[in-house]
């Protein structure tokens, strides 16, 4: 089990190292009284490109296939013989949280909104994944629309709950349609007016015609963890929400 965090202006105290398994799977525990195995989840996609950095900072190196383009694994051994990693879809990455199949994680502020699990506590805003969650529509129904006078709309996106308590908050009516990708595509094909979903640049929403024309949130990723776990093993627990705070704090 790590030691106990440090005072926040004392550096962190070194990680040792054990060797990295190239199986995919994490160590068991080798005897008796052996720290409990701890899962951290991971998103595919870019986040992971800057989640990277961070990992090292704290102590915590992932096996070779984990950096391995070809790797199909998705379960991964550390240089800590008791902690592994799993990668996983973004929009799942909560669930596996939540439900205690990992203990800790790494998500973004759109999927804690989307599914608003009691089960994880978000201690630390990591300040990576910057985006924001948008309305949008086309460029020529934006130019001359009013969204204050809007009473219902029928909307396409991966973020159905969001979207409707964005609306509901102002008395629109809300329709969503669920699609989890391609939603640039719907108003040119018919299927609705307007979408909401993920924003960084804007270049994807130019590219296919629209604009956007409200913003609902701004969005990062979470260092989440699982409440029960916390209550259990809260030393552990604790000491890596520490370790994270550090480097975080660092980099500011």
């Amino acid at each position: 089990m790590p030691a106990a965090a440090p005072p926040p202006s004392a550096p962190l105290s070194p990680v040792a190292t054990a060797p990295v398994s190239t199986s995919g799977h994490a160590h068991s525990a080798a005897a008796s009284g052996a720290p409990e195995r701890l899962t951290l989840a991971l998103p595919k996609g870019r986040i992971l490109d800057e989640v990277r950095p961070l990992l090292e900072a704290v102590g915590l190196r992932p096996e070779a296939a984990f950096d391995d383009p070809k790797s199909r694994a998705l379960r991964f051994a550390t240089n800590l013989p008791h902690v592994e990693i799993i990668r996983v879809r973004s929009f799942d990455l909560a669930t596996f949280v939540a439900f205690g199949a990992a203990q800790m994680g790494v998500c973004g502020n759109d999927v804690l909104m989307e599914f608003d699990y009691p089960e994880i506590y978000a201690p630390l805003d990591l300040g990576i994944g910057h985006c924001r969650l948008a309305v949008a529509e086309p460029v020529a129904e934006a130019q001359g629309d009013d969204p204050s006078r809007w009473s219902h709309v029928r909307v396409a996106t991966k973020y159905p709950e969001v979207t409707r308590r964005h609306f509901a908050r102002r008395g629109v009516q809300a329709e969503c349609i669920k699609l989890n990708g391609a939603m640039e595509l719907a108003p040119s094909l018919g299927l609705c007016q307007r979408i909401v979903d993920l924003v960084s640049s804007g270049a994807t929403l130019k590219a296919n015609g629209l604009v956007e024309i409200e913003h609902i949130a701004d969005v990062t990723s979470r260092l989440i963890v699982n409440r029960a776990a916390f209550k259990t093993r809260h030393p552990e627990i604790q000491d890596w929400i520490n370790r994270f705070t550090e480097v975080v704090t660092h980099a500011a």
